[in-house]
């Protein structure tokens, strides 16, 4: 789907303003036009689910409005191994079921097998046929009944358990690093003399030398794209070879860009949505990989930002998107350009990797790790 923007006409329009008057973000019109108001709405939504804000409605922003649509109760869930159901109501489902303490992973706002399990394992408990979907009687029951969870949430206990007992160690864990864009998608590009500097070429050096680095530390590594290739692949089917190969981690590189050249500096976003349901881990990640990165490179250190893009969204495990600098900006452009600032990027990821899997008592300060040590602690 090509994005639909400010000026255009069409049935696309007249659906993208009805959602948004019901979500009470645009007053009613009969006017079936992209104006500057229903630009204004789109732009609200976008940042209250913490998507990229560009006033336009692109393959992202629909399947987001098009899961604002429904509202728990609405209609009846259940699992469809095929097409499986997506919807606000889907999320509002698992929310509420993580704060009975069933565990339906990350609150994607999909109808899985994992909630379709956690609702069975509910209907059980009350008394009732355990099919594993959710209609009048099971969003019923759900209703009359409080919490059981207490002293913090369930996604992060379980999160912090799993990384808790899981040892420092490196060796045989599996990460998938995904360089941004690829193919006829370069994503940010800037023309320098006689050379032509682009997002999805420096993104992709990146991630091939922290391949190779963390492959000499002994894990498992796979990126989502070659150097070549025709097309990109999407958002859905990087999170998708992500679950599928079962990865411990996923980190994601960007360069960021902005009509303003002043504009610098390294940010990490990590899962979260506007309700304050978060992936912990990816969180700390995120914090992790910023910190070091700013410390081993001296870059404007841009802050982490919950985000609810579909590659932080879909993954079930820790998974960050970190943008390195503007490539609009002449002062990071001087850098990314340069192999020995990116080899210190590059070890700030790895720092940032090791110290997720150190407990509290064995970490570091920022920017102390040797990451020259982890390989040659793997060849003793």
């Amino acid at each position: 789907m090509r994005s639909i923007r400010r000026g255009e006409r069409g049935p696309a329009v007249v659906e993208i303003r009805s959602i948004l008057v019901t979500l009470g973000l645009l007053a009613p019109a009969d006017e079936p036009i992209f104006d500057p108001a229903l630009e204004h709405a789109v732009r609200i939504f976008q940042q209250q689910r913490g998507l990229s804000v560009d006033g336009e409605v692109g393959d992202e922003t629909w399947r987001a409005l098009d899961s604002a649509r429904w509202t728990l109760g609405a209609r009846t869930l259940d699992f469809s191994v095929n097409n499986p159901l997506h919807g606000d109501d889907v999320r509002h489902l698992q929310e509420r079921l993580l704060e009975m303490g069933y565990d339906v992973g990350r609150t994607d706002g999909v109808y899985g097998p994992r909630t379709a399990r956690a609702v069975a394992a509910f209907q059980r408990e009350v008394g009732l046929y355990p099919d594993g979907g959710c209609g009048p009687q099971t969003l019923h029951a759900l209703r009359r009944l409080g919490r059981k969870v207490v002293g913090g949430s369930p996604l992060r206990l379980r999160e912090e358990h799993h990384f808790r007992t899981s040892g420092p160690s490196l060796v045989g864990r599996l990460i998938v690093i995904d360089p941004g864009h690829g193919g006829q998608d370069p994503g940010i590009v800037v023309p320098d003399g006689p050379l032509r500097w682009t997002e999805s070429d420096i993104a992709f050096d990146l991630a091939s030398r922290l391949e190779g680095r963390l492959a000499a530390a002994g894990m498992r590594v796979h990126l989502t794209r070659g150097p070549l290739g025709a097309e990109a692949p999407s958002d859905l089917d990087r999170a998708s070879l992500a679950n599928d190969l079962q990865a411990d981690l996923l980190i994601s590189i960007h360069v960021d860009g902005h009509r303003n050249p002043a504009a610098d500096g390294v940010a990490a976003y990590h899962y979260g949505t506007e309700n304050g349901v978060t992936s912990t881990m990816g969180e700390q990640l995120a914090g992790l990989v910023l910190r070091e990165i700013v410390a081993r490179t001296g870059m404007r250190n841009c802050q982490t930002h919950a985000k609810t893009w579909e590659l932080l969204r879909y993954t079930r495990m820790p998974a960050v998107r970190v943008d390195i600098g503007y490539l609009t900006s002449p002062v990071d452009r001087a850098r990314l350009i340069d192999p020995i600032f990116r080899e210190r990027v590059v070890e700030g990821i790895i720092a940032a990797v090791q110290r997720m899997y150190y407990p509290s008592e064995m970490d570091v300060k920022t920017g102390m790790i040797d990451v020259s040590q982890i390989r040659l602690a793997l060849s003793q």
